[in-house]
C-alpha cells in the first residue's frame, strides 16, 4: 500500500539531502508554487524563513518586465530571499529572452518559465498553459530563455492541455534537451482548471522521460499526501500551493516531516498571530497602504481560517471576528481587530 510508514520512512531518508538544480543547490525537496496575488515577496520571505527549500515568484508578464512596468517588477521583487526564483509567462521568444535577461541582472538565481497558469486571460493570449497546444512554439520559447541567461531555466507544466491529448513527457524530454534543469507537473490538464483530483501516476510518465530533477505539484495537502505523490509520481520533489494559504509553515514542515518523520502541530495561536500580524504589515510596507490592504485582505481571512480550524472556534465566531478584519481600513485598526480576534479564539481554546 502507497504511503505506509515504511515507504514513509524509506522516501523521508531519500530527502534528507539536498536538491541541485543545476549550480544551485536547493537546501530540501519542497517548494512554495507560484501563485498569482499570493505570493508576493513578503510571503515568500515567510516561507522560506519557516523552512521551504524554494519559493518562486508570482507569475510575471515578460513583457511587462522588459517595459519596466511597475507590477512586474513588484511581482519578481525578491529582496531578502535567499535563492531568488523568477518566474515568467509569455508568448514571445524575444520578450521570454530580456525579461529573462532583466530577471537573472537584478539578481534572480533561477528562472521558471509558466507553461501551466489555466487562466483564460493568460491562455487567450498564447501564454501559460495554451503553450501545450504548440510543442514547437514552446520549444522556441525555451531555448531563446535559456539562451538568455547564464542562470538555471526550469519549467511549470500541466499534464495537457485536455485528457486527449497528454503531452507532458514529451514537452518534459524536449525541455531538458534544450537546457531546462528542473521540471514542475501539475497532474492535472488545462481543462480540468482545479476541478476533480490531481493524478500523481500520470507524472509518473515524466519521470520516465527525463534524467532532471522532477516536482510533483496538485492537491498536497497533508504529510500523508506528500509521502503518497512523492511514491505515486517518482518525482524528487513536492510543490505546495493552496495548502500554504493561511499556513505559510506548512511547506517547512513538510519538509522536516520528508526527511525526518516528524509530524509537527500547527503552531500556537500566539504564533499564528504573531506571523500574520507582522505579513500583514510587511505587505502594506511592500505594496503602499492601498494596494497592500488589498492583498493582505486574503491573507488576513485565510490566518483566521486556520487559526479557528485549531482551536475548533464555531463559525459563527469566525464570522463575526472575520467580517470585522477584512472590512477594516486603517492598518492600526485591522491590527487591533486581528489581534481581538486572536484572543477570543485563545478563550475558545481555554474554554
Amino acid at each position: 500500500m502507497l504511503g505506509t510508514p515504511t515507504e514513509a520512512n524509506e522516501i523521508g531518508v531519500f530527502l534528507d539531502n539536498p536538491m541541485h538544480v543545476g549550480p544551485v543547490t536547493l537546501p530540501n525537496r519542497v517548494v512554495l508554487a507560484p501563485m498569482s496575488g499570493i505570493t508576493d515577496a513578503p510571503f515568500r520571505r515567510l516561507a522560506e524563513r519557516l523552512g521551504a527549500g524554494l519559493v518562486v515568484s508570482e507569475m510575471t508578464a515578460c513583457a511587462g518586465l522588459a517595459r519596466g512596468e511597475r507590477e512586474a517588477r513588484v511581482r519578481s521583487e525578491c529582496d531578502g530571499i535567499s535563492i531568488r526564483a523568477v518566474q515568467l509567462a509569455g508568448c514571445e521568444a524575444s520578450w521570454m529572452a530580456e525579461g529573462a535577461r532583466i530577471a537573472e541582472s537584478e539578481g534572480a538565481h533561477i528562472i521558471d518559465i509558466n507553461m501551466g497558469c489555466p487562466s483564460k486571460q493568460v491562455t487567450n493570449g498564447a501564454a501559460g498553459s495554451a503553450l501545450m497546444r504548440d510543442l514547437d512554439h514552446a520549444l522556441r520559447l525555451i531555448e531563446a530563455t535559456v539562451a538568455a541567461v547564464a542562470v538555471p531555466v526550469t519549467l511549470k507544466m500541466r499534464l495537457g492541455w485536455d485528457h486527449a491529448s497528454i503531452n507532458a513527457p514529451e514537452l518534459a524530454r524536449r525541455a531538458q534537451a534544450a537546457g531546462v534543469q528542473m521540471i514542475t507537473v501539475h497532474g492535472r490538464t488545462r481543462c480540468q482548471f482545479y476541478d476533480g483530483s490531481a493524478d500523481w501516476s500520470a507524472v509518473r510518465a515524466v519521470k520516465a522521460a527525463i534524467s532532471i530533477p522532477l516536482v510533483v505539484n496538485g492537491d498536497i495537502t497533508s504529510f500523508d499526501e506528500a509521502t503518497r505523490a512523492l511514491a505515486v509520481s517518482g518525482a524528487d520533489a513536492v510543490m505546495i500551493g493552496r495548502a500554504a494559504q493561511g499556513r505559510p509553515w506548512f511547506p517547512g514542515q513538510v519538509a522536516r516531516y520528508l526527511a525526518t518523520g516528524k509530524r509537527e502541530a500547527e503552531p500556537s495561536l500566539a504564533e499564528q498571530h504573531a506571523m500574520t500580524a507582522a505579513l500583514y504589515d510587511e505587505m502594506i510596507e511592500h505594496h503602499g497602504p492601498a494596494i497592500g490592504r488589498r492583498h493582505a485582505r486574503k491573507h488576513l481571512g485565510w490566518a483566521l481560517d486556520t487559526a479557528s480550524v485549531t482551536v475548533g472556534a464555531p463559525v459563527a465566531l469566525l464570522k463575526d471576528h472575520r467580517a470585522r478584519v477584512l472590512t477594516a481600513e486603517e492598518p492600526k485598526i485591522a491590527q487591533a481587530l486581528l489581534a481581538d480576534a486572536y484572543d477570543a479564539f485563545s478563550w475558545r481554546a481555554a474554554a
